[in-house]
């Protein structure tokens, strides 16, 4: 079983997640995404709960195995203006929006618990896809001079989104960025009293990270400086990483409190092979880019027939490498010593709180219904939007609903569907390193905007295979 686990691993880590909370995954499964990510404390799956908080293992007994997989979809915008004049005498001012055309993504999720029933020692293992990001922005096609610099007689300022111009126009063309981050975690905990549990759960993790055109490189700037071939667009480039969690978990049976720790996940650097649009090698960049640390509490209330999950988390993006930095990168030496290179020094998240709750009701006992929501603070500056265009991390609210079925003593059946709200999104001006003064240390374009939003959808199906006498506390109500 576990060498087929490991295969399952393998397989599952190329396909792409979405995050909803920043760019962290708000739930893991369809049981625990339904209950809107909340298992600090309420360990309705084995999933939640490797995830969440490994000390709620200890309410798990027998072999346990649990896979989902579901389809992601998200909808962002991006919106840009630039003021009259801008482009010469006399021109207009010009503005527009374009949409993502990304399609639809997988979210896998397989878990794998054992512990003997009269033990105070379980054991888990997952593989988890628990972050990414991606969009797709197509180049502007609506653009005010053809190919051989003649105007463009057909030309509507008033659908032409200049951050989506041509590089040769001043644009960043087409945008794309594609991220995921698997994590596989061995999980342990010891039930030290039968209300008290404490858990251990080392995480090793691969991420990948593709972008078009990539920000943290520096251009070819036009003559004089370079020959004007823009921003270069990478391979994908991946990294390892590696972290770990720990955990505290009471449990009267029907009062239950949770507290855990997910420590940074440090990773190595991204080394990108680069090539400009035009085709020619690129030089290779580097990035790092961290995983926050992610502090959880979380309360739970069980009856006969309804469980209630409330989760709080602060997710620390102001102490992670990749997130912390922001800005443009200023030279150390050479000839440009002092002045900026064109690249990115991060994101410059702040770091962000996560609510969730969730309630399950059990309309017979082989019929759960549960509802969730999730709200999360939003991580990005307005003055900085600019910087996160490849990541639009900005859904604040997401609703959940989901059902269960159990068709025997060792089978079950769980789905969910997730959607997130699209809200007031970001937005900030246009950034260009080359208007940088000490009273414009951004570089910001006068007169400018630039800003997004988005919406999220999901469908999550989830079986579950229990060897044995698998089962949870809170389903049954003796270990």
């Amino acid at each position: 079983m576990r060498n087929y686990f490991l295969t399952a691993c393998l397989l599952f880590s190329g396909y792409v997640v979405f995050a909803q909370a920043g760019h962290i995954m708000q739930g893991v499964g369809a049981v625990n995404m339904s209950m809107g990510g909340a298992a600090t404390a309420q360990p309705l799956s084995i999933e939640g709960a490797l995830h969440w908080n490994p000390a709620t293992l200890s309410d798990f007994d027998g072999k346990i195995l649990s896979i989902s997989v579901g389809g992601f979809f998200s909808s962002p915008e991006l919106s840009s203006s630039i003021a009259a004049g801008s482009l010469g005498p006399g021109s207009p001012a010009i503005s527009g929006v374009t949409e993502d055309d990304r399609g639809t993504s997988i979210m896998p999720a397989i878990s794998f618990v054992w512990g003997k029933k009269d033990s105070k020692h379980t054991f888990g293992v997952s593989a988890f896809g628990i972050s990414g990001f991606g969009v797709t922005f197509p180049e502007e096609t609506n653009l005010p001079f053809n190919g051989d610099g003649t105007q463009n007689q057909n030309w509507d300022p008033n659908n032409s989104n200049p951050i989506n111009y041509p590089q040769s126009f001043g644009g960043f063309g087409h945008i794309e960025s594609d991220y995921m981050l698997l994590q596989i975690g061995l999980a342990y905990a010891f039930q030290i009293t039968n209300n008290l549990s404490i858990g251990i759960q080392p995480t090793f993790n691969y991420s990948a990270l593709e972008l078009a055109p990539n920000p943290v490189s520096t251009p070819d700037f036009p003559p004089p400086f370079g020959t004007g071939k823009g921003y270069p667009v990478t391979e994908k480039a991946s990294a390892i990483g590696f972290g770990g969690q720990v955990g505290l978990f009471y449990d009267s049976g029907i009062l239950k409190l949770g507290a855990s720790y997910k420590s940074k996940q440090y990773f190595g650097e991204f080394d990108f092979k680069q090539n400009y649009v035009d085709g020619s090698e690129a030089p290779n960049a580097q990035f790092t880019m961290n995983y926050p640390a992610i502090y959880s509490v979380g309360m739970g209330l069980s009856g006969n027939k309804i469980d209630f999950a409330l989760d709080f988390r602060y997710v620390d993006y102001e102490n992670t490498e990749g997130f912390q930095e922001s800005g443009w990168q200023i030279a150390d030496s050479g000839p440009s010593a002092g002045f900026p290179t064109g690249a990115v020094n991060g994101f410059g998240w702040k770091s962000m709180t996560i609510l969730s709750i969730g309630l399950q009701y059990k309309v017979t006992e082989k019929f759960p219904v549960r509802v969730g929501y999730t709200h999360s603070s939003n991580p990005i500056d307005d003055e900085l939007a600019f910087f996160s265009i490849p990541a639009t991390a900005v859904i604040e609210n997401a609703a959940q609903f989901g059902m269960g079925y159990t068709i025997n003593n060792k089978m079950e059946l769980n789905a969910v569907y997730h959607y997130g709200f699209r809200g007031d999104g970001v937005s900030g001006n246009l950034l260009n390193p080359q208007l940088i003064t000490p009273n414009n240390p951004l570089g910001k374009v006068p007169g400018s905007s630039v800003s997004y939003d988005m919406s999220t959808s999901m469908i999550q199906l989830n079986f579950v295979y229990k060897f044995g006498l698998g089962s949870s506390k809170t389903s049954e109500p003796t270990k």
